[in-house]
C-alpha cells in the first residue's frame, strides 16, 4: 500500500520548466512563404527585450525575387476593373477582422502598449483598409478630366498606375502605419514590394497570412523582413522598381536613397516635413487621404478627333 502511494506522489511531482519554442517566420513572395536563400534569421524582441520570435533576414536575392514577382503580377492586377480591385481589398479587411485577437496581441507585444491602445491600432488598420478599398472606383473620377482645347479634338486626362512600388514601411507603427502605406499603392493598380518594420515585423507577417488566404492575386503584395541597412539600398537602386515610398527610410539614409532612385527616374513618396517616426497614424485627416493614392499614379493624356 505504501508503495502505491509513493508512485502516485511521484506522478504528481512537477517536471522541469518547459522552454517555449519560438516560431521562425518566413518571407511572403508571389503568394508563397519561402525561406531565405541565405538561411539567416534574427531575433525579434519586445521593447523590454523579451524574445518574441525569429524573423527571416532577407537577402539581395530574396528582394530581387520579390520584385520579379511583383512585375509579373502587375499587368493582371492593373487589368482588373476598379470595382473588382475594391472588392478584393475589402475581402482582405474582412479576414483581418476575423484575426483581430491575434493582431491585437502582436501589436501590443511589438509596440509595448496596453491592450486598449493595441485594440485601437488594429481597429484603425482594418477601417483604413476598407476606406482605401472604397476609393478603387472613385479615384479616376476625382483625378481625371476632360480638358478644353481649341480644336476639333477631345482631350482626356486620366490616371494610370506607376507599376512596381517599393515601400519601406514605417518603423514605429507595426500594423497601422504599414496598412496606411500599402493600401493606397495597391488600390490604384500597382504591385508592391514591402520592407516590413525591422524591429516590429510580426504584425506584418501575420498580415501576409491574411493575404495568402484572401483574393489578392499572388505577387501583388510581397513582404520581406530583414535589416534596412542591407535591403533599402537594393530596393532604391533596382531598375525594375518604378516608385519608392520612403516613409520608413532612416534619416541618415534618405539622401542616398533619393540619389539611387534618380538613376531610372523613380517616383518618390516622402513623409511630411519633420521626423516620420513621430507621425500620428491615428490622425485620419493626415494619414488617410486620396493624395496618397495619387502619389503612385501617373497622369496620361489622350487626344481623340471629334467625328463629323
Amino acid at each position: 500500500m505504501a508503495r502505491a502511494v509513493t508512485k502516485r506522489a511521484d506522478a504528481a511531482a512537477p517536471g522541469p520548466e518547459r522552454i517555449p519554442v519560438r516560431k521562425t517566420y518566413k518571407l511572403y513572395v508571389g503568394g508563397q512563404f519561402p525561406r531565405s536563400e541565405s538561411g539567416r534569421s534574427y531575433v525579434v524582441r519586445s521593447p523590454d527585450g523579451t524574445p518574441l520570435a525569429n524573423a527571416v533576414r532577407g537577402s539581395r536575392k530574396d528582394l530581387r525575387d520579390a520584385i520579379r514577382s511583383a512585375r509579373g503580377a502587375f499587368a493582371g492586377w492593373d487589368g482588373k476593373t476598379a470595382m473588382n480591385r475594391g472588392q478584393v481589398l475589402y475581402r482582405a479587411a474582412e479576414l483581418m477582422e476575423g484575426r483581430r485577437d491575434q493582431f491585437e496581441a502582436e501589436v501590443e507585444a511589438a509596440e509595448g502598449i496596453g491592450t486598449a491602445a493595441a485594440r485601437e491600432q488594429v481597429d484603425r488598420a482594418i477601417d483604413r483598409w476598407v476606406w482605401y478599398a472604397g476609393w478603387a472606383d472613385k479615384i479616376t473620377q476625382l483625378l481625371g478630366t476632360v480638358n478644353p482645347v481649341g480644336a476639333s479634338y477631345f482631350d482626356f486626362t486620366f490616371p494610370e498606375p506607376t507599376g512596381v512600388v517599393g515601400i519601406v514601411a514605417p518603423e514605429t507603427s507595426s500594423l497601422l502605419g504599414l496598412v496606411s502605406r500599402v493600401a493606397p499603392a495597391v488600390v490604384g493598380g500597382n504591385a508592391v514590394v514591402v520592407l516590413a518594420s525591422e524591429s516590429r515585423p510580426l504584425p506584418a507577417v501575420t498580415l501576409t497570412e491574411v493575404l495568402a488566404t484572401s483574393d489578392v492575386p499572388p505577387g501583388v503584395i510581397n513582404i520581406i523582413t530583414g535589416l534596412r541597412r542591407e535591403l533599402v539600398p537594393i530596393l532604391a537602386s533596382h531598375m525594375d522598381v518604378n516608385a519608392i515610398d520612403s516613409w520608413g527610410v532612416p534619416l541618415e539614409m534618405r539622401q542616398s536613397v533619393e540619389e539611387a532612385a534618380v538613376e531610372n527616374v523613380k517616383r518618390m513618396a516622402r513623409p511630411p516635413r519633420g521626423d516620420a517616426d513621430r507621425f500620428d497614424w491615428l490622425d485620419d485627416r493626415r494619414a488617410q487621404r486620396p493624395e496618397w493614392i495619387a502619389a503612385f499614379l501617373e497622369m496620361k493624356t489622350v487626344w481623340h478627333p471629334i467625328g463629323m
